[in-house]
């Protein structure tokens, strides 16, 4: 599975922001979108990433308040990312060595997408219970050969 089949079933719906943005102005898109990150875009370039952990530590380090904090001081400027082609377990493992939640995706300069951590848990899951139907149906129509008990007729 790439993640291409991720962006398919999830949609092309994107967030984004300026990295001249005020904090509190991209907090209220966050809020109100009900997401966990924004990709921060500049002259159509992928900068950087806003997520809920930069947020976090920004507002710890100033005693609590966003105040007038822009994007670009706290955002993440050098993002993990990947392309629709990167397969779901490569994904996977670079995801967890980073500790990163959110993952954009790109081609070549092109922003396709953004995948969490939720979407590829998600597919994994959707894909072993495809697969363990598929077992199950299979095993379930076993063809039995003749001579065996099983074809025997039982008394």
């Amino acid at each position: 599975m790439k993640v291409v089949d991720i962006l398919r079933v999830k949609g092309g719906t994107l967030f984004t922001v300026t990295p001249d943005e005020p904090l509190k102005d991209s907090l209220a898109v966050m809020a109100e979108r009900d997401i966990g990150s924004l990709v921060v875009m500049e002259h159509g370039d992928l900068v950087g990433m806003l997520t809920f952990r930069e947020v976090i530590s920004a507002v710890v380090k100033n005693n609590g308040a966003v105040g007038t904090t822009i994007v670009r001081s706290v955002m993440d400027d050098a993002p993990l990312t990947c392309t629709p082609e990167t397969e779901i377990d490569e994904v996977r493992r670079m995801m967890l060595g980073r500790h990163a939640r959110y993952m954009p995706v790109m081609n070549g300069k092109t922003l396709m997408g953004v995948i969490s951590l939720y979407d590829v848990a998600k597919a994994v899951v959707d894909s072993q219970d495809f697969e363990n139907r598929m077992l199950k149906a299979y095993i379930r129509d076993w063809p039995v050969e003749e001579g065996s008990e099983e074809a025997a007729p039982k008394l």
